[in-house]
């Protein structure tokens, strides 16, 4: 896919200068939990290379740090440092260790920038550029809706990054606001590349009955049933963000995250200019167009993609705002629990007493 190299990126004007929602952006980072966890201290130096600044934000898997490298000019770099009992965990520490072989070897100005560590490690990191500004989720997410065309912007920037990774043979797999770093430099990131993975073109059964991973409220109706994925699960994912841009709202709303999960393989969401009527009925035809449940129905590339967002004005109006499907109750052991596992135990009841019935009626044959 085509594109600015660094070179080119760093003698252009910045690719966010012409979006007004990016004129002044706020430097905003995680948050601070209080853990018991062993930290990096203050000017403390790890690994006799990186002088830690601060702790600038903890999640549930791990702590990061802002950084000095003493071996490249004092550069800023973010560490991620794993929590305890994810060293613990091999399955998680494999996930965490996964994230740094992908973001090694991607290499485009709109994704982050991942920094070798070659000598060895008193315990596992992974080193990134140290970025200063906020996530799309601060900027334009939830009821801060942005305008179309700050927002078919931003979404054409990320499909440029997603076609890099998808030349790449990788699927991001996780995209959401949250994800999408905008810079106070006026550009943007794609970050968090944990569950990124190449193409799956099938899952097996361990498989199936394996907890889903990702977020529910972007997830691609084929990551929610564990089918095949690949790039039009990105697009899907792009898409979901792309209308709550638009519309201040994700694409399907419950109470219960995978409620909503499981709503997008029965139905369609509402249709943008229902909750947002100044958008261009192209703006619309876009952002459906992207979310269609069948991966066949969306875009196939991210260049297409990205085509028709910078050129919204030719996209042609089909209509398909009116053919929308409103999503159909389904049972699921994530969005009904209850009342399917009820509902499996009296199958297996059921499956027992017939088994029982038909071995009685051999036995009295003979």
């Amino acid at each position: 896919m085509g594109g600015m190299t660094l070179d080119e990126i760093g003698r252009a004007a910045p690719p966010l200068a012409d979006v007004a929602c990016c004129r002044e952006i706020p430097e905003a980072h995680g948050s601070i939990e209080p853990s018991a966890e062993p930290q990096l201290r203050v000017c403390e130096v790890l690994d006799g290379r990186f002088l830690i600044r601060e702790a600038t934000s903890r999640s549930g898997m791990a702590t990061t740090y802002r950084a000095e490298d003493m071996f490249h000019g004092r550069r800023e770099v973010a560490i991620k440092v794993p929590l305890m009992w994810v060293e613990s965990d091999s399955a998680c520490l494999t996930r965490f260790l996964h994230e740094e072989e992908i973001g090694l070897k991607l290499l485009h100005p709109f994704l982050l920038r991942f920094y070798p560590t070659d000598r060895g490690k008193y315990r596992p990191y992974i080193v990134t550029e140290f970025l200063r500004g906020c996530t799309l989720s601060h900027l334009g997410c939830g009821t801060n809706r942005l305008s179309e065309a700050d927002s078919l912007r931003i979404a054409s920037l990320i499909c440029e990054a997603l076609g890099c990774m998808h030349d790449q043979g990788v699927i991001h797999c996780d995209l959401k606001p949250s994800n999408i770093m905008i810079c106070r430099d006026q550009t943007l990131r794609v970050t968090d590349f944990e569950l990124a993975s190449p193409p799956v073109g099938h899952w097996s059964m361990l498989a199936k009955l394996a907890p889903v991973f990702g977020t529910p409220e972007y997830m691609a109706p084929e990551q929610v049933e564990k089918g095949p994925l690949d790039e039009r699960t990105d697009i899907y994912g792009l898409g979901a963000i792309l209308y709550e841009l638009l519309t201040g709202s994700a694409p399907f709303q419950s109470a219960n995250a995978w409620k909503s999960a499981f709503q997008r393989t029965t139905g369609d969401p509402i249709a943008p200019r229902r909750l947002n009527p100044a958008l261009s009925p192209q703006a619309e035809e876009i952002v459906l167009h992207a979310l269609q449940r069948s991966p066949g129905g969306r875009y196939q590339t991210m260049t297409a993609f990205k085509a028709d967002l910078n050129a919204r004005a030719r996209v042609p109006v089909t209509g398909y705002c009116m053919r929308l499907q409103p999503p159909r109750w389904k049972l699921s052991l994530h969005a009904t629990p209850v009342l399917a596992g009820m509902l499996l135990g009296l199958g297996a009841i059921l499956l027992l007493v017939i088994v029982f019935l038909i071995l009685r009626v051999r036995l009295a044959a003979r």
